[in-house]
């Protein structure tokens, strides 16, 4: 079997966001020379004048270590490289009652490396897609460029980090690649790993690849429903779901997860849609677990009113606005839904999420937790923010009249 050297490569990355510029103060760090592109000139302009724009532990320290050395710039124009590393994000279809995976990032990528792709290039998409996505990649790309498809490789590795962790895990945790060339499979396989410090690079075909991605995360948000339908059921007969969980996984093989304000996030939120979207009435159980995660805010909210009988002149305070703790990332988060359907129902709700420095989001007004705890009749605690958990907050917190989601003690 042939081996590649992918040492030293000059490589684009597209799209500088929660996933790609992580990728790439790593890929630095072993060596490489990165331009990382990004459509959005101020994101462009805040890296190049050293400055990150996501809330992530570490990044700041590690993304200044790459600048000083010079193995990274970032540009408002894709550049020549010898790899390219697709970062986009695959969001749901705008005006759609179905949730449909929007791919126009995907192939507006493709489209865009085409332009300076040249023979013997690799080409990675990371992007979380729907199966057979990575082959529409390759078909973009021949065709654009007249190229055969003999002359260029297209791989699928599709990232799989915790937000909090990224670094820690981009260089610790096993990575699959998937491609329909073995050659492009082993080019990636190499490249990878020389920043995969103690994880393994498997390689296999680009849509078993595609489909590990998915099935990571719907089996996650399978368990998470369990919980969450565990806390509706406990509700209605009175007792405390989080001791009954604590009590049923002393079971030696049962390990049940903490419930909460419902699943967000561009990964569990998003990905099982992509299967209930290509297999339909197949993907029954994926599907009702989908339903009952995205209910759960919704859920806490009628709570929420019972608890405070349904007096509009309540002042809601909710305590956590990304979709988990200590991050700035709010694509789809549950607790975001929670207070605008309040907000909808009519009720006064400040939100506090330390970790942007946004005033309003959506129609959320954002407050320091002294403003929300001053101020607000009632709290939903949705998130374990540091800030929130300190001990003195906490204690004005829990002496509040609150609706706990998360099982603050």
């Amino acid at each position: 079997m042939k081996e590649y050297n992918m040492d030293n490569k000059e490589i684009s990355v597209l799209g500088l966001g929660y996933i790609g510029l992580p990728t790439s103060i790593v890929l630095a760090k072993a060596g490489h020379l990165v331009k990382g592109y990004d459509p959005n000139k101020e994101v462009v302009k805040s890296l190049n004048d050293g400055k990150i724009h996501i809330v992530e532990n570490n990044l700041q320290e590690e993304f200044k270590k790459v600048v000083d050395s010079g193995k990274f710039k970032a540009y408002s124009e894709v550049q020549p490289a010898d790899v390219y590393i697709m970062c986009v994000p695959t969001p749901f279809k705008e005006n759609h009652e179905e949730k449909l995976a929007d791919l126009s990032y995907v192939e507006s990528a493709a489209h865009t490396v085409a332009t300076v792709v040249k023979k013997g290039d690799l080409v990675i998409l990371e992007s979380t897609v729907p199966p057979l996505t990575t082959k529409l990649v390759a078909d973009i790309i021949e065709k654009d460029t007249g190229m055969s498809r003999d002359d260029f490789y297209v791989a699928h590795c599709p990232e799989r980090v915790l937000p909090g962790r990224i670094l820690y895990e981009l260089e610790h945790n096993d990575r699959i690649i998937g491609s329909e060339k073995e050659e492009a499979g082993l080019m990636a396989k190499s490249l990878y790993e020389s920043f995969v410090k103690e994880g393994t690079c498997y390689v296999t075909d680009d849509v078993t690849a595609e489909m590990c991605k998915l099935v990571e995360n719907t089996f996650r948000d399978i368990n998470i429903a369990y919980a969450n339908e565990l806390s509706i059921i406990c509700n209605e007969l009175g007792i405390d779901a989080f001791k009954l969980i604590e009590l049923a996984n002393k079971h030696p093989r049962v390990n049940i997860l903490t419930p909460g304000v419902g699943v967000g996030g561009h990964c569990i939120a998003v990905d099982p849609w992509f299967l209930v979207e290509k297999f339909g009435d197949k993907a029954k159980l994926i599907n009702t677990a989908r339903h009952i995660n995205d209910f759960k805010p919704l859920w806490v909210s009628n709570q929420v009113e019972e608890d405070v009988n349904h007096d509009k002149n309540t002042k809601i305070g909710v305590l956590g606005l990304a979709y988990k703790p200590n991050i700035d990332d709010l694509r789809e988060s549950p607790s975001i839904i929670l207070a605008e359907d309040l907000i909808k129902k009519g009720y006064n709700v400040y939100g506090c999420e330390p970790n942007t420095n946004k005033d309003k989001i959506n129609d959320i007004e954002v407050k320091s937790l002294d403003y929300v705890l001053d101020n607000c009749d009632y709290l939903v605690i949705t998130l374990a923010n540091d800030e929130f958990v300190e001990e003195k907050a906490k204690k004005r917190i829990l002496a509040k009249k609150h609706y706990n989601c998360i099982g603050m003690k």
